[in-house]
C-alpha cells in the first residue's frame, strides 16, 4: 500500500544542491511533511532560503531522524560514515533509511554499523545533477535490508521524479559506475587540465571547432562548474574505480607513444581491434543529434571552415580502454549519466564515420601541430590517475579548483548550454 502523503514524513539530512532539489520535488509532488537539515551553523540561512516553499527546515539531523518515516542522507561520500554515526542511532523506530551518495559500499557499511536493527535500508542514486530534468533519466534503487512492502513504499515515493528506475545491488551499482563515470570524468577532467596547462581557451583554437569539440568543451566545463567532492568521492572511494582509471591513463600513454614514434600500422590495428570489440557490426540508433544541431551549442565564434585536424586522442583512448577492460559501454546505458551518454555519443560519432576517423588517425600520426596539445593531455591524464590512485582528496581538490578558476568566466554559460544539450538528447533511446 502506498503511504499517505498527509501523514508519511520524508527526511533529508544534508541540504546541498541535490538535497534541496529532492526536497522541492517531494513538496511539488504533494508530500505534506518534508523535513530537512544541514550542518547546524547553516540553519538560519537554509531556513531563509526555503521559507515559503513548504519544506520544513530542522535545526539538525536528530530532529529529522526522530520524526521522519523515510530518511535520505544527502552528504558527501567522504563524510557519510561520520554523519550516520552521529544521527543514525536516533532514527525513528521502523523507519526506512537510504542515501544519495555516488559510491554505495561505504554508505551501506555506515548504515549497517550505526543504524538500529529495527530500521530498514533502501538506498538510491539519481544519475544526474540538480540542474537536470530527472524525467526519463536513470534512478538506481537498492533494496538492501528491507521487506518488499517497505521497499514498495519507497518506490512509490520516488515515482514523483518520473525517472527510469533501475534495480541493482550495492555491488552492481559500484561496479557499473566505476566502468562508466570514473573514466568518463577522468577524460573530461584531463581535457580541462590540459587546456589550462596550455593557457588556452579551446573555443579560441581552430582545432576545437565542430560538433564533437563542442560536446568536449561543454561537458568538461560543466564538470568544473560543479563541486569537486562529487567527482572525488566517486573516483577515490569506489573500490572498483582504481583499475578503470589506471587503464585509461595507460591507454592514453601507449597510444601517444605510438603516435610520436609514427608506428602507424600498429596504431591503426590496435584501434581497429578495440573498435570492433566496442561497436561491432550491430546497427543502433545514433546517440547524438546532427552535427549542425550540436554547432548551436558552441562557445566559439570561429567559422567552421577554419577548423583544423584533431587526433581526438581522448576518444581513441576511451575505446582502447573499454576494450582492455572488457567493457561493453552500450550495456551500461541502463545506468547512464549525461556525461557518459554524451561521451559515448561523440566516440560513436567519430568511429562510425569512416572518413572522419581516418582523418583523426592520420592527424595523430603525421600532424605535428597537435603534438603539444596531445602531450599535455597525456600528462594530465597521468597526473589525475596518480592523484586518484593515491586517494588524495586534498590533491584532487587543489587540481580541480585550479582548473575551475582558470575557466571561471565561462563556467556559467557552459553549464547553461550543456543543460540545453543534455535536454535535447535525454529522451532519445539507443
Amino acid at each position: 500500500m502506498a503511504p499517505s502523503k498527509k501523514t508519511f514524513q520524508i527526511g533529508i539530512i544534508g541540504c546541498g544542491d541535490m538535497g534541496k532539489f529532492y526536497a522541492r520535488q517531494f513538496v511539488k509532488a504533494g508530500w505534506k511533511k518534508v523535513n530537512v537539515c544541514d550542518i547546524p551553523s547553516k540553519y538560519d540561512a537554509l531556513k531563509a532560503e526555503l521559507d515559503g516553499t513548504g519544506v520544513n527546515v530542522c535545526p539538525d539531523g536528530f530532529s529529522v531522524s526522530r520524526q521522519s518515516d523515510f530518511i535520505l542522507y544527502s552528504v558527501e561520500a567522504a563524510l557519510i560514515d561520520k554523519v550516520v554515526s552521529l544521527y543514525g542511532p536516533a532514527t525513528k523506530l521502523g523507519a526506512i533509511v537510504g542515501g544519495q551518495t555516488s559510491v554505495k559500499q561505504p554508505e551501506i557499511a555506515a548504515f549497517e554499523k550505526y543504524l538500529p536493527s529495527d530500521v530498514h535500508i533502501v538506498s538510491c542514486h539519481s544519475l544526474h545533477g540538480p540542474g537536470v530534468n530527472p524525467k526519463g533519466l536513470p534512478l538506481v534503487m537498492i533494496q538492501h535490508r528491507c521487506p518488499d512492502e517497505k521497499f514498495a513504499q519507497v518506490v512509490s515515493v520516488m515515482k514523483c521524479f518520473e525517472s527510469s528506475m533501475v534495480f541493482l545491488t550495492a555491488e552492481e551499482h559500484d561496479r557499473i559506475t566505476a566502468d562508466t563515470q570514473a573514466i568518463t570524468h577522468l577524460a573530461f577532467l584531463s581535457m580541462g587540465s590540459a587546456w589550462k596547462e596550455q593557457l588556452q581557451f579551446p573555443w579560441e583554437n581552430p582545432q576545437y571547432i565542430g560538433g564533437i569539440e563542442n560536446v568536449k568543451i561543454l561537458m568538461s566545463l560543466r564538470i568544473y562548474a560543479n563541486k569537486w567532492h562529487v567527482y572525488a568521492g566517486l573516483a577515490i572511494m569506489n573500490p572498483s574505480a582504481q583499475l578503470q582509471v589506471r587503464q585509461y591513463a595507460r591507454s592514453v600513454s601507449e597510444l601517444f607513444k605510438l603516435m610520436i614514434q609514427e608506428r602507424e600500422d600498429e596504431f591503426r590495428q590496435r584501434l581497429k581491434q578495440a573498435a570492433d570489440y566496442v561497436f561491432g557490426t550491430e546497427q543502433r540508433q545514433p546517440i547524438l543529434l546532427s552535427d549542425a544541431l550540436l554547432d548551436k551549442f558552441s562557445l566559439s565564434s570561429i567559422p567552421k571552415d577554419q577548423r583544423k585536424a584533431n587526433s581526438h586522442l581522448s576518444l581513441l583512448s576511451m575505446v582502447d580502454c573499454w576494450y582492455h577492460l572488457g567493457i561493453k559501454p552500450y550495456e551500461h546505458l541502463i545506468c547512464q549519466t549525461p556525461p557518459f551518454r554524451l561521451l559515448l555519443g561523440i566516440t560513436e560519432y567519430l568511429f562510425r564515420n569512416v572518413d572522419f576517423l581516418d582523418s583523426a588517425l592520420t592527424a595523430a600520426i603525421h600532424d605535428k601541430d597537435i603534438r603539444a596539445d596531445d602531450m599535455e593531455f597525456c600528462s594530465a591524464a597521468a597526473r589525475w590517475a596518480e592523484c586518484i590512485e593515491h586517494s588524495s582528496m586534498d590533491s584532487y581538490r587543489i587540481r580541480f579548483e585550479q582548473t575551475s578558476d582558470f575557466f571561471k568566466e565561462r563556467l556559467k554559460t557552459a553549464a547553461q548550454r550543456s543543460s540545453a544539450l543534455i535536454e535535447s538528447i535525454s529522451q532519445k533511446t539507443v
